[in-house]
């Protein structure tokens, strides 16, 4: 078989799509590449849905921690130390149990059982946690300056905080952020150790990594492999947000703009 076939065979075999059988035998290294690149898009899929909606969560949250409401900064407070205090792996059993006592009940949670929704939810919630205390961070850090400026030429409520608390906070925020996405498509490969099922039995790229090490007793090809993807991946979040950075940083001069810089979290 051709590596252009096993391409068109097995490309998209993650999302259901190609062959149903996995190779058995005389595995190559384009079948290995193929089907490891196949399982990213589950990876993928987790990490852009997740960040999509935690971004929104998480200016809620930060909002809601710098509140002088305390029924508005005490659940703030509660949610980000429950997420952040505990282990991602240890959220993803507790949430996956816990969306199978209540499929028991009611109907509605059946698809929450399963790692392209239960496992979204989870990743959403955590990474909704650590950039909420990014956010404010970045809201603490204001300079008063602004707010009293902001304050003289006669923007107030919703006016002032999207054209001038919302876009400082975004600034200050941005780095530290760009390291959270980073590392937010990295903790996806946990869904594979977690208790939700993969769709239609076909997985992530860790699943298929697994596979090729277990039936090859080599894990140092498809591993490899796998680790290479995440790099390349990371590159283009990098260069994303660096963008991003660069637009939101367009009004200082070059050497004055705030660099993209990767620092990886030992823990998380």
């Amino acid at each position: 078989m051709s590596c252009m076939q096993t391409i068109a065979d097995y490309g998209l075999r993650s999302i259901g799509i190609g062959e149903r059988l996995l190779p058995t035998t005389d595995f190559t290294l384009c079948q290995q590449f193929t089907l490891i690149g196949s399982g990213m898009i589950w990876n993928i899929y987790f990490g852009v849905f997740a960040l999509a909606a935690g971004f929104l969560l998480a200016t809620v949250v930060a909002l809601g921690k710098a509140s002088n409401n305390v029924w508005l900064r005490k659940p703030a407070d509660w949610f980000i130390f429950l997420f952040r205090g505990s282990p991602l792996f240890i959220q993803f059993f507790f949430a996956y149990f816990l969306f199978l006592n209540l499929r028991s009940s009611i109907e509605f949670f059946e698809p929450f059982t399963v790692a392209w929704l239960g496992a979204t939810i989870v990743l959403f919630l955590n990474t909704s946690a650590y950039a909420g205390e990014i956010f404010y961070g970045a809201l603490q850090s204001i300079p008063k300056g602004e707010s009293e400026a902001a304050d003289a030429y006669g923007f107030s409520g919703i006016s002032k905080f999207r054209k001038i608390t919302w876009p400082t906070m975004m600034r200050l925020a941005w780095p530290a952020y760009t390291n959270e996405a980073i590392f937010l498509f990295h903790a996806t490969t946990l869904v594979f150790f977690s208790g939700f099922p993969a769709w239609r039995q076909q997985g992530d790229a860790l699943y298929y990594a697994s596979y090729f090490a277990d039936k090859t007793f080599n894990p140092f090809v498809p591993y490899p492999i796998l680790a290479g993807y995440f790099i390349v991946l990371t590159l283009i979040v990098i260069t994303l947000f660096g963008v991003i950075n660069g637009r939101l940083n367009r009004h200082l001069p070059k050497e004055s703009r705030p660099k993209i810089r990767y620092r990886p979290k030992i823990l998380r």
